[in-house]
């Protein structure tokens, strides 16, 4: 098997797009089928009262004050922290404010 791409286009791709049949890179992720046969073995194993008692102690001890315990709970249950530029942010609300009062609009 040849390292160039498909003839059937320039870039080894089909016209909408999708890789080539002989295109060495349309071949996927080798390791695909092993990690859901990993992650299936998993969540079989994992029952709900299981999951619950591991987040009860990762509660306690975020709680007892444990910072990297308060960042996984935050960061599961709020999504990972967004970097904004507050000045920013406010310089805008305050931008929105001042042209709805102009409006004579009520906020």
């Amino acid at each position: 098997m040849s390292d160039s791409p498909s003839t059937t286009a320039s870039n080894g791709r089909t016209g909408n797009g999708r890789f080539a049949p002989s295109n060495k890179y349309a071949k996927g992720n080798p390791f695909a089928r092993r990690v859901a046969r990993l992650r299936s073995t998993l969540l079989k194993a994992v029952k709900p009262t299981d999951l619950r008692d591991v987040v009860a102690v990762l509660l306690t001890q975020a709680k007892a004050g444990d910072v990297a315990s308060i960042k996984e709970l935050l960061q599961r249950l709020l999504g990972p922290p967004v970097e904004l530029d507050f000045v920013e942010r406010l310089d805008a609300l305050e931008q929105q404010i001042s042209t709805l009062l102009k409006r004579g609009d009520s906020w």
